[in-house]
Parts: structure tokens; sequence; C-alpha cells
């Protein structure tokens, strides 16, 4: 009885810890997605005050929502080179950092320059931060949880949408757009994106370095310290083995391997998600909500309300697709996903061609909504991490997200025009974007549930072998 009482006292907690602490991790890398849902869709409650104050036109409408992709694109390009030689933790705190100081330059400008010039400035904090949080968190994931905790990152990016929906609906209460409060209210609006920038670089100083990391710096003591508070002592070690060989394999490895097969099918996965991320055409919705919903329900804040109302569908979908990730697998829900986007995208379309009622046409925005965020949005985000080899997944990760970055700007740049010139047309554009994603995940895509990372690297060189 005493050589066995001491084993399940010992297991127990090492269980409740290790899951308990990975989580935290997840949670703590995941605030920046938090930055990127704030900022992204700040700017949507400000540019309808901004708009009305320095009275903007469509396109510079556009540059000033879209500015901080061009901030982004760069983040994410220099990204991956920084984290994969200094390591992922030190790129979340410089991202992190240049955020807090643009979301206050943010609010203290006097033109629409200065704006886009610290909205850029801001991007590229984001940028910095967007996929090596992503990374950070697939690295210490165990495999049979990593997707759950990878769509950490997209979960705190839908409740940075709805703090946002809902602190702009709060001050846009306090004063209209033609009253005395106006032009300080569109300054709260994005000053208060310093605030989860503050507590990210907080939480990111209790934070160990990335394990994977860590063993492929040569760091081994730290590294298996880390794994084992995650997987315990004797995962831990298996796991140590398994990524050591992956790194002896890849010792000659370089960046130029990505552009070769066997890699380049998982490069082509890449880019095709990182795109479908954004050209699905979600985010049209969430920049634009604001003045999306004032045509429709003219007068008061009812515009603001709707925005709040899609930002509170977007946080209950989403954790749908964090119950479902791991359970159903990316491919499936991908597939139902981007489906369900383009009937819902056409009815949206239609309703606002033909002036069928407003509550009808926020219906089928929230629909659209539900069906990207329990897919697409996070989904991207945890296999774009997943597809690659340690020793280049920043570099290639941060490659991939820049498709992100960049589509996105044409997004939230052209969509003012799109809806000017188009009207409800714009939406059956998305549509037929979604329905090319469904084609594209259906015959291209690989189901990634329940593989480790190694699993996975091995994964293609198996494939490539076979083709050979």
């Amino acid at each position: 009885m005493n050589t066995t009482t001491p084993q399940p006292q010992t297991k127990q907690p090492r269980e409740k810890t290790s899951l308990k602490y990975v989580i935290i991790l997840a949670l703590s890398a995941g605030l920046a997605g938090l930055l990127y849902g704030y900022d992204t869709v700040s700017i949507s409650g400000a540019i309808t005050y901004l708009t009305a104050i320095w009275h903007l036109g469509a396109g510079i409408q556009g540059l000033i929502v879209s500015s901080i992709m061009i901030g982004g694109i760069v983040g994410v390009g220099l990204s991956g080179f920084i984290s994969d030689r200094l390591g992922r933790k030190p790129v979340l705190i410089i991202g992190a950092v240049l955020f807090f100081f643009a979301a206050i330059w943010s609010a203290l400008v006097n033109d629409p320059t200065s704006l886009i010039i610290a909205r850029i400035v801001g991007g590229l904090g984001i940028g910095l931060s967007s996929s090596q949080a992503i990374t950070y968190i697939t690295e210490c994931a165990p495999a049979k949880h990593r997707g759950f905790l990878s769509s950490m990152y997209q979960f705190l990016c839908t409740i940075g949408i709805l703090l946002t929906n809902f602190a702009n609906f709060g001050i846009a209460s306090m004063g209209g757009i033609h009253s005395e409060f106006a032009d300080k209210a569109w300054r709260w609006m994005l000053a208060i994106g310093a605030i989860p920038a503050l507590v990210l670089v907080l939480a990111l100083f209790f934070m160990p370095e990335s394990p994977r990391f860590l063993l492929q710096s040569g760091r081994k003591a730290a590294g298996m310290r880390v794994l084992e508070r995650i997987n315990g002592r004797e995962a831990a070690q298996r796991e140590a083995k398994a990524i050591e060989k992956s790194l002896a394999e890849d010792a000659k490895g370089s960046f130029k391997d990505l552009f070769r097969a066997p890699l380049t099918y998982a490069l082509g996965v890449g880019i095709f998600l990182a795109l479908c991320n954004q050209l699905v055409g979600e985010n049209a919705i969430f920049y634009y909500a604001p003045t999306i919903f004032t045509d429709i329900f003219p007068g008061g804040n009812t515009a603001f309300l709707c925005s709040a109302i899609t930002g509170t569908v977007n946080v209950l979908a989403t954790i749908l697709g964090l119950y479902l990730i791991d359970r159903v697998g990316r491919k499936p829900l991908m597939i139902s996903g981007a489906l369900g986007m383009c009937v819902f995208y056409v009815l949206m379309g239609l309703s606002m061609m033909f002036h069928w009622n407003g509550v009808l046409t926020l219906v089928f925005a929230c629909c659209v909504i539900v069906f990207f965020a329990y897919s697409m949005g996070p989904i991207t985000w945890v296999m774009v991490s997943e597809l690659f080899p340690t020793y280049m997944r920043g570099r290639a990760a941060g490659f991939c997200t820049m498709f992100t970055w960049g589509a996105n700007f044409l997004v939230a740049q052209f969509t003012p025009t799109m809806m000017d010139h188009w009207g409800g047309w714009t939406f059956i554009f998305w549509a037929v974007f979604d329905f090319l994603a469904f084609l594209g995940v259906r015959f291209f895509v690989p189901e990634t549930k329940g593989r480790t990372l190694e699993q996975i690297q091995a994964f293609w060189t198996k494939k490539h072998d076979l083709a050979a």
C-alpha cells in the first residue's frame, strides 16, 4: 500500500497542472489576438466620426482603415526571421510595445496623414506578434489539444472585437457624430487599445520561451523543464527525442527548402488558407458594420448596437469552434463554414439590393459570422503554424501570414468603394470567394487533427516519396 499510494497522488496533480499551465501559456500569447481584434475593428467606430469631422471621401476612409495592414505586412514578413534567431518571446514583446505607443499616438493626432502613420506603426507591432503568437502556442501545445489551444488566438481576437463593439457603443451613447463630444469620442475609441497591449507586455515577462525553440537553440535543460510542465516527465522525454531527431534531420535545412519539394505543397496550402482567412469577406462586415447598418437603421445608435450584436455572435460561434476543432477535425469544419458563408452572403446581398427588412439583413450577417467563426477564423491560424518544420516554422508562418495581411489590406481599402458602386452586389462578390474556398479545402487541404508536429512534417516527406 505504501508503494502504490504515492503514485496516483504524484500523477494526478501533474496532469492537472500541465493542462492548466499550457492553457495559461496559450491565453497569455493569445492576447496578441485580442490586440489584433481590438485595433483592426476599433477604427470601424472611429471612422464614422472622422468622416463627419474631417469630411473624408471613400478612398481616404479605406486608407485610414487599411493603413494598419501596411505595417502588418512588414511586421509579419520580419517576424519569422527575427523569431527563428532570437526566439518567439522577444518578438511578441517588441510587437506589444510598438502597439502600446501607436494606440496612444493614434488618439492624439489631428489630421488624416498623422493617423495613417500611427496606424502603420501599430500594424507593425501587431504584425510582429500575430503569426508568432500562434507559432508559440503551436510549439507548446500537446497534439491532442493543439487545435483547441491554438484557437485561443482567434478566440481572444473575437473577444477584442466584442470589447471594441461595446466600447464604441458606450462611447457613441455619450454623444452623436455632430455633438461637442464627437472629437473626443473617436480618440477614446483608439486610445483604449493601449490597455490590452500593456497587459500583454506584463504577461510575456512571466512566460517561458517555446520549448521547441529552446531545444533548437541548444538549451536542452530549459526546454526539458517547459516540456515536463506541459506533458509530464515521461511524455516530455519522448517528445524531446522526437524533436531532436527532427532537428537533426533538418540541421542542413534552410528557408529555401520552403520553395522546394516536399515543402512546396505545404507552402501552397499555407498561402491558400492565409488568403481564405480574409478573402471570404467576413472582415468587410466587422470593419464597416456601423457604416453598413447606419444606412439600414438611420438615426440614433442602432448601428453601433448592431455591431455589438455581431461581435457577441462572433464570440459564441468561436467557442463552438474551440469545442469542435479537435473532435470533428479541421477540414470538415472549413468545408461547412465556407458553404454556409456562401449561402448567407448571397441572401445578405439580395436583402440589401431589394430592401428587405433591416432585421433580416442583420440576421443574415450574423449567420455569415457564425460560419466563419467556427471554421476559417480559428483554423487558418492553427494550420498555418502546424504545417512547417521547426527550423523554419517562424519564418514560414510569417511568410504565409503576409498573404493574410495583404488580403486584409484589400478588403479594408476597397470595401467602401465597392459599397458605393455595387451596393448589395459587394456581398455576392464575397460569396464567390467563399465557394472557391470550399473547392480548395475539399480537394487541396489535408487533415492535421491529432498528429504531432513531427508527424505532420513526416507526412510531407512521405507524400513526396510516394509521388516520386
